[in-house]
């Protein structure tokens, strides 16, 4: 903090975590405690380092077409059983991500700060309905 506000302030920090800082998963205890504690880091520092004009975000991915996730695409009754999950029907892909996260650290976004965006294509509104 005191590096950037000898640099005049300002700066955007963009965490990635998951649609999991908020919805559990079986089995996935740990991560789900990471991300939420990435979560909560994030709104923490966020009033911290607000006076100095850096913004600090979430980018909340759902299911994303990445090699992470390869195994169970890979597999029709895994990627079957996920999409029936998302209502969009198909996974994020890693370019639709990236736009949101280049968005965050751009100037038009600076007034945008200690927020989580979700990018699911519906999965976590679907998650709390039971699917």
């Amino acid at each position: 903090m005191r590096l950037r506000r000898a640099l005049g302030g300002g700066g955007k920090i963009v965490n990635v975590t998951s649609v999991h800082e908020s919805i559990p998963s079986p089995e996935a205890a740990a991560y789900g405690a990471a991300k939420g504690g990435l979560r909560n880091l994030t709104r923490t520092l966020a009033l911290e380092v607000a006076p100095g004009r850096i913004t600090l975000n979430n980018v909340a991915p759902g299911l994303t077409d990445t090699p992470m996730t390869a195994g169970a695409l890979g597999d029709p009754k895994t990627r079957d059983e996920a999409m029936r999950a998302i209502p969009f029907g198909r996974p994020g892909t890693p370019r639709e991500v990236a736009r949101l996260i280049v968005y965050l650290a751009s100037g038009d976004a600076d007034y945008v700060t200690d927020q989580t965006f979700t990018i699911d294509g519906e999965l976590t509104m679907n998650w709390g309905q039971g699917a």
